[in-house]
């Protein structure tokens, strides 16, 4: 199914800012739906042949849909879109006519002009129509709530027609909540309560206000009711710049171990204030569970960071340890073991950072790379090079594969360049003499890449030195760090590694890591299960 954008630029001439308007409208509508009881459609003109064109649907959270079927994408026109047709070409909202059928479904039309107000403020061209459909098959008396519903509604379709629904978002504010049915409360122009719904009058009560809403100055109950001055300054404050016909942010109010929170809407039909209408909803549960997530994510990191405490100071034990060692290869065997710890403590330096169990890999890669050239020991000056990326990797990928890089790295440089005196014979005097037989050899480098494809994660360790050495057995020969490489790409990553010689001399190490789906989702930012 093609989106909004997709359906607007292909089949119509709208701007990116009247597009951008659209969507502004269908991300908050679900508001207007339920208040409506009806399933709303927003309709756009196809240029010059008389039809409209579906872009958007949303259905009624309170009532029946008047459509069993999908409607995006369907294009109309004739007698079908005439009370469209009235409402974009008069720019008014159209309720004449008699009821239609769909099916078995009985509906009501409705149309109603959708503008973009210009940078000055006036209300602009009609650049869409919202058909409001409602489901007449359970007509009957409406309550109390239904009537301030549907009363409402209409104040906010007017102002749809206005181009002053919906106000501007906030940033980081979503559209999910609160929802109508969470709780309801319509202020007049003097910020007194005149409606409360039953839900919205819980809400309340779960606060320590008992009393019924109806009747009440809502900007000084929210200051009464807070523990927090500041905090009941804000939602009070929120309340009163709806009234003078502002968009406040959302605003939660903490009172008697309950939480609840607040979207304060303005009316201003015609552009005369008339009101506010403010959502509410109980979120209690919903803070006690991130307050919970909070702690364990608190305690997570903490873990982390003792983990990384504990790892350096072995690291700092088995130095001293390497330093009163006489013996050559002891003292080199206990160096190794200091990078190994030190490389393992890095990823657990980054997760004590982190408020998830992933890292970004590339930082810790570069880190280890640059160690390696460091206390490698060699006399070759190597230089190392990232190509690609890595991305964001769990915990339990990082730890093993950090490991598996150090060694490869290490190896690299310290066995796969020949020292100076191993080095090729200089040139002969006749070679000397025709400067161009002369080729200056490389200078000594090695390359980590990375990419990911079909759900794996390919690295591959380069570089451009003498290769590996004749009847080397890449399954049961080197040294124990190449052993430990093999062991833990085969046992904890459950993987391959593929060790020879490249095309172009030196050596190559590929490796190839299966990732989970969620692992796979991480890295290239696409949502999915974990």
């Amino acid at each position: 199914m093609s989106t909004l954008r997709d359906l607007a630029e292909e089949h119509t001439a709208l701007r990116p800012a009247d597009i951008d308007h659209l969507h502004r409208i269908a991300g908050d509508w679900q508001l207007l739906s339920d208040l409506s009881f009806a399933d709303l459609l927003l309709w756009v003109p196809v240029d010059g042949d008389g039809t409209f064109l579906c872009v958007a649907q949303v259905r009624p959270t309170t009532a029946p849909t008047a459509y069993l079927d999908d409607q995006v994408g369907r294009i109309v026109g004739g007698a079908e879109v005439a009370h469209l047709e009235v409402a974009h070409r008069q720019g008014r909202i159209w309720r004449e006519g008699d009821p239609v059928w769909y099916g078995d479904v009985p509906a009501r039309h409705e149309a109603i002009p959708v503008r973009l107000r210009t940078g000055d403020g006036e209300a602009g061209e009609v650049i869409a129509v919202v058909g409001r459909d409602t489901n007449l098959s359970t007509a009957r008396t409406p309550s109390q709530l239904e009537l301030n519903y549907l009363t409402t509604a209409d104040d906010l379709a007017q102002m749809i027609a206005d181009g002053t629904f919906p106000p501007p978002r906030h940033p980081g504010e979503t559209t999910s909540a609160p929802r109508v049915g969470d709780g309801l409360v319509r202020l007049d122009a003097n910020g007194k309560v005149t409606y409360a719904s039953p839900n919205a009058q819980s809400a309340y009560r779960r606060l320590g206000y008992a009393s019924h809403l109806v009747g009440e100055d809502l900007a000084k109950l929210h200051r009464r009711l807070a523990g927090d001055p500041l905090e009941g300054t804000d939602a009070g404050n929120a309340v009163l710049a709806a009234l003078r016909g502002e968009a406040p942010p959302r605003r939660e109010i903490d009172a008697r171990g309950a939480t609840m929170l607040t979207r304060a809407l303005p009316l201003m039909p015609a552009g005369v204030p008339i009101g506010a209408l403010v959502l509410v909803r109980d979120i209690t549960e919903v803070r006690r569970r991130d307050r919970a997530l909070i702690t364990k994510d608190a305690t997570i990191r903490e873990i982390h960071h003792r983990v990384k405490n504990n790892l350096q100071t072995v690291a700092a034990l088995l130095r001293l340890q390497a330093r009163r060692v006489a013996m050559p290869e002891a003292r080199v065997a206990l160096e190794e073991s200091v990078r190994r710890v030190a490389s393992i403590a890095l990823v657990h330096e980054t997760l004590s950072m982190s408020s998830d169990e992933a890292v970004e890999f590339d930082g810790i890669v570069d880190r280890v790379a640059s160690a390696a050239t460091e206390v490698a020991a060699t006399e070759v000056s190597v230089g190392m090079r990232r190509r690609g990326t890595f991305g964001v990797l769990p915990a339990e990928i990082a730890t093993s594969l950090v490991m598996v890089l150090n060694e490869l790295l290490l190896n690299a440089v310290e066995h796969g360049f020949p020292p100076a005196d191993e080095e090729a014979d200089a040139p002969s005097p006749a070679d000397a003499a025709r400067p161009e037989a002369v080729v200056s050899a490389p200078r000594p480098e090695v390359v980590v890449s990375a990419h990911r494809a079909r759900k794996q994660l390919h690295v591959t360790v380069t570089d451009n030195g003498r290769g590996l050495p004749e009847r080397f057995d890449a399954e049961r020969g080197g040294n124990l760090g190449l052993q430990i490489v093999r062991a833990l790409v085969t046992g904890e990553l459950r993987g391959t590694i593929d060790l020879r010689n490249g095309a172009d001399g030196g050596t190559e190490a590929a490796i190839v890591v299966p990732l989970a789906r969620g692992t796979t989702d991480r890295l290239t930012g696409r949502a999915g299960p974990p």
